[in-house]
């Protein structure tokens, strides 16, 4: 892959925040530093960053791609009211590729938990933290 300064701030910036963006989001925090910088661009270096294992896309309920710049292994939780994005880690999910690839007779290379729901924040109290 030859190199890309806007798809190192892409990733950069990905990286230095835990929001998980739009394209949208990324595209107007980028013209700061390039303001040549079209919103194709964008798109297509998000695909690429994807598509390499950098990033991770995350779909949501209002059907808008976010990203994701840490690809170690967590799950996400997606709010149905504010769409606010979390990461979660949960403890016993171990063993879920290799019971999902027994149970389907295949190679499961990697998988992806999102939950969706109504964070805390939405709910206005405190039952689930």
């Amino acid at each position: 892959m030859k190199y890309s300064k806007q798809r190192e701030a892409i990733l950069s910036l990905l990286r230095s925040t835990d929001s998980h963006p739009s394209a949208d989001w990324i595209y107007e925090n980028l013209r700061k530093d390039f303001p040549n910088i079209s919103l194709g661009t964008v798109y297509r270096n998000l695909a690429l960053l994807t598509e390499t294992g950098d990033i991770i896309k995350i779909q949501t309920t209002s059907n808008k791609e976010h990203f994701d710049g840490c690809t170690d292994t967590h799950h996400h939780f997606v709010c149905s009211k504010c769409s606010r994005i979390l990461d979660v880690r949960v403890d016993g999910m171990e063993n879920a590729k290799a019971e999902a690839a027994k149970k389907l007779q295949a190679d499961v290379n990697d998988y992806s938990l999102v939950f969706y729901g109504v964070c805390a924040k939405c709910c206005n109290n405190n039952k689930y933290m």
